[in-house]
């Protein structure tokens, strides 16, 4: 028995070759788009989940991930962990946009343009908040030079308040205020890839080590935010 294929040859639009062909494939994609739906209703449940201590679940949850926590009762104590930490006193190129914690070397200080960051070996950087169910901390780009920080250094610490921690995402994106900034995010330990063989590598894409330093009476900032 013998099985034949017949093709149907597809009767296409032809696109014109002129400077408006941009537009033309534009408005046919604008066509074809789905009808648009609205967002489901975010219900502010009781029901969603929260921990008995978030802060130990912060600190397990991060640690699980490759990074670590520090809870600090002051800025003081947390610069005396800082300074002893050996990836932090062998650093040659640092930059602090945190004042009382750590210091910044004066050509990173200098740095106008983001290339000038590439030889950062420790950043510390600031936090808004922590969230307890998965170690993530929601940073944004108006606490320090430049967005490439997060993601250049070899290093890094974020400083946290100690008391700007929910449970969930729920909560924290009740608290974000959404559109205030040109870059915003979560950064949840140092960085990590597994898709080569299954195999985990930390720092492919970003910093090799991350300390969060949850400090006692720092401002929230995201309350200042208009």
């Amino acid at each position: 028995m013998v099985f034949v294929r017949h093709r149907t040859q597809k009767q296409s639009m032809p696109i014109p070759a002129s400077k408006d062909s941009r537009d033309f494939i534009l408005g046919r994609i604008r066509k074809a788009l789905p009808q648009s739906a609205p967002l489901p209703e975010v219900i502010n449940s009781p029901d969603w989940q929260t921990f008995p201590d978030p802060w130990a679940r912060f600190a397990e949850v991060l640690g699980s991930v490759g990074g670590q926590v520090v809870r600090c009762s002051s800025l003081d104590q947390a610069n005396q962990h800082l300074e002893s930490m050996p990836l932090w006193s062998t650093a040659q190129v640092r930059y602090s946009a945190v004042d009382g914690l750590g210091d910044t070397s004066a050509a990173t200080a200098a740095a106008v343009h983001p290339h000038e960051l590439e030889n950062v070996d420790f950043a510390v950087l600031r936090g808004h908040l922590a969230v307890a169910e998965n170690g993530a901390v929601w940073v944004t780009d108006d606490t320090l030079v430049h967005r490439v920080l997060y993601f250049i250094p070899q290093h890094m610490a974020l400083v946290v308040p100690a008391d700007c921690i929910v449970h969930n995402m729920h909560q924290a994106y009740s608290r974000i205020p959404v559109g205030s900034h040109r870059f915003a995010g979560f950064i949840s330990g140092p960085s990590k890839t597994a898709d080569i063989e299954q195999s985990l590598v930390i720092g492919a894409h970003g910093a090799r080590s991350l300390t969060v330093y949850l400090v006692d009476g720092l401002p929230d900032l995201l309350a200042q935010t208009p």
